[in-house]
């Protein structure tokens, strides 16, 4: 067994263990191998184990990866989303995990139109306020998700956060909390639901899974160390 098998398989049983302890089926949580910075092989090899799932966070790195490996891969766009960037996005990839403003889904939602598309997309929120992220501010969203629910092309499955930088994993579990309670006040408010929190990396999945994950985002603790920090580490 492979390094990256074994890394999965000791993953998946963490992934499990944190649903039981929450109360929550093993199956309730999705796990994306965030193979951004990792070759084709690394990819491969986790297919191999049994792996579907993997997320990517640049148009130009992801497009050959995708091309070169076996097409019942399933990919989510989980870096910063650039408009001139979107068309590419939506026909590669099925799931983008970082629809940051108003602005962005109005065009997504139009060009997912021209495309005959209907992307599944996770509305991210800058739940710690804190300037070098990108995401809507919860008040902000609460005011704007109105309109948002307008957008007819675009399937919103629920929110997604980066949390601030903390000590340790427990450090992350306040921000967790906060996403998922802003996740329920706007399913009362708008009556919609918001079944999915795509929340939880390589050091706090765990914590982000007792908190209410549906999604976690798994990179370095699959594949190794990466060499250089990309996209404010979202896997």
């Amino acid at each position: 067994m492979s390094e990256i098998a074994e890394n999965l398989s000791l993953i998946l049983g963490k992934i499990r263990d944190a649903c039981l302890r929450s109360g929550r089926e093993p199956n309730a949580v999705e796990l994306i191998a965030v193979s951004k910075t990792f070759p084709a092989q690394s990819v491969r090899e986790a297919f191999e184990a049994g792996q579907l799932v993997f997320g990517e966070s640049k148009i130009q790195e992801a497009e050959p990866k995708i091309a070169a490996l076996p097409g019942s891969l399933h990919w989510h766009f989980i870096g910063r989303v650039q408009r001139n960037k979107v068309r590419k996005i939506l026909q590669d990839f099925e799931v983008i995990h970082a629809i940051d403003s108003l602005r962005l889904a109005s065009y997504t939602n139009e060009i997912a139109g021209e495309l005959g598309l209907f992307p599944r997309v996770f509305l991210q929120v800058n739940i710690g306020g804190e300037s070098s992220k990108g995401g809507f501010d919860p008040a902000v969203l609460r005011a704007e998700m109105e309109e948002l629910l307008t957008l007819g092309r675009l399937e919103i499955l629920g929110l997604m956060c980066i949390p601030p930088a903390g000590a340790d994993a427990e450090s992350a579990r306040p921000w967790f909390v906060a996403l998922r309670e802003l996740r329920d006040a706007l399913e009362l408010e708008f009556s919609f639901k918001l079944p999915a929190l795509s929340m939880g990396m390589s050091g706090d999945y765990e914590v982000a899974i007792e908190e209410g994950a549906t999604h976690v985002r798994v990179g370095s603790a699959i594949f190794g160390k990466r060499s250089y920090r990309v996209d404010g580490e979202l896997g």
